[in-house]
């Protein structure tokens, strides 16, 4: 069976998750533990890894089930086509979860816009990615192998 990427309605991705596995529909949302500020405190609270994003795995004849959560919207498309998540790319984003390293940070302050670097940490560790942006306190780097689009703080 093959993993799909599900997109969900906004602060919907652990509530989707829950629901899909009651009805035996494999799923994960990847959650990071998170400090917030409070009015009169800090707390610890559990966000997803990716917002609007859970990853469901089941048969394509069986694709339509996910749509028995109200907080599903819709697949993730990539070229026309549904978006598959590799297992190993599944199981990269729990192993690296499950780490004591999830605060790393990707530093490459010695690239200008356009180079293509290769990641040497964190969640996508052993990637190329070419520089799109700078800021003052990120860099948007494209990962064309996955289709995606990171964010990464300057240290």
């Amino acid at each position: 069976m093959k993993w799909y990427v599900v997109y969900t309605k906004p602060k919907w991705e652990k509530r989707a998750a829950e629901q899909l596995s009651k009805f035996n529909i494999n799923s994960y949302c990847p959650v990071i533990k998170k400090v917030q500020q409070r009015s009169d405190r800090k707390v610890k609270v559990e966000v997803p890894l990716f917002n609007h994003y859970i990853f469901v795995q089941l048969a394509e004849k069986d694709r339509n089930l996910v749509f028995h959560s109200p907080g599903v919207i819709r697949f993730l498309f990539w070229l026309g086509r549904h978006a598959i998540v590799k297992d190993q790319e599944i199981e990269t984003i729990k192993e690296w979860l499950n780490s004591s390293d999830t605060s790393s940070d990707i530093s490459v302050m010695q690239y200008q816009i356009g180079d293509q670097i290769h990641l040497n940490s964190g969640p996508f560790c052993d990637q190329n990615a070419v520089v799109k942006d700078i800021t003052k306190t990120h860099y948007v780097l494209i990962l064309e192998s996955l289709g995606y689009v990171l964010k990464v703080k300057h240290k």
